[in-house]
């Protein structure tokens, strides 16, 4: 009967194992997505902010070069680590014009990796997620 309990708890292990590592191969270094070389500034207007884990998104119209709208995404670390560096729900409504500074994506998409947010009334909310953090 021990050969059998061996036999029984050792793919469970395994098991419990592989499902245990599973979260950590989804998690990234942003050198992979976004370029460590560079640094951007965008203005625009809030049209949502996703407070989520492990990451969050704010989604901002900026003015593009032709003068037509531009949706940029703006990514930061997950909202438990936002809410702890001082940001709440109420400093980003919707509507709201705020500048951004980041790191660019690689792939030249509209996509940033912010950190730094100033607000109109001149405060700024750090990410804690840029290079220099």
């Amino acid at each position: 009967m021990a050969t059998m309990n061996k036999f029984c708890a050792a793919p469970g292990a395994a098991l419990a194992a592989i499902l245990m590592a599973m979260p950590v191969l989804g998690h990234h270094s942003i050198a992979l997505q976004y370029d460590m070389t560079r640094e951007i500034t965008i203005s625009g207007r809030i049209v949502e902010m996703e407070w989520r884990n492990p990451h969050s998104w704010l989604s901002v119209e900026v003015e593009g070069e032709a003068g037509r709208p531009e949706m940029w995404r703006v990514e930061f670390g997950g909202a438990n680590s936002l809410y702890r560096r001082g940001w709440r729900r109420d400093d980003l409504p919707l509507g709201a014009e705020v500048t951004i500074h980041g790191l660019p994506s690689r792939d030249g998409s509209r996509q940033i990796e912010g950190d730094e947010v100033t607000l109109a009334d001149g405060r700024s909310l750090f990410s804690g997620s840029g290079p220099n953090q």
